[in-house]
């Protein structure tokens, strides 16, 4: 239940978009329309991204900002590297809301 709130919490970040933020999350999180976010809150995620996730692994998890169900899917799918994905993004997403929260 906390990782579904801590997923939720992150969407919750998002917002408009602009504000010159880089890289897929933090792009994700400005574009995800949530009233939130803002160009610092998204890049201090981004950078936690950037420290915890590779590049494939972040564009995964951008997904998750416009399609929650993705997150979802992913937490209950079987196989090693989905799971081992999944403890990476639970990871990152303790530490950027511990960061950037």
């Amino acid at each position: 239940m906390r990782l579904i709130l801590a997923l939720t919490g992150l969407a919750a970040l998002s917002a408009c978009a602009g504000g010159g933020v880089s890289g897929e999350i933090g792009q994700a999180c400005m574009a995800g329309g949530r009233s939130a976010a803002n160009p610092a809150l998204c890049s201090c995620i981004q950078s936690v991204a950037n420290q915890m996730l590779s590049s494939s692994e972040q564009n995964r998890a951008a997904e998750f900002f416009n399609d929650p169900q993705a997150a979802q899917d992913t937490r209950q799918a079987d196989g090693r590297a989905t799971e081992a994905f999944w403890d990476r993004y639970r990871a990152f997403a303790s530490q950027a809301s511990r960061s950037c929260g």
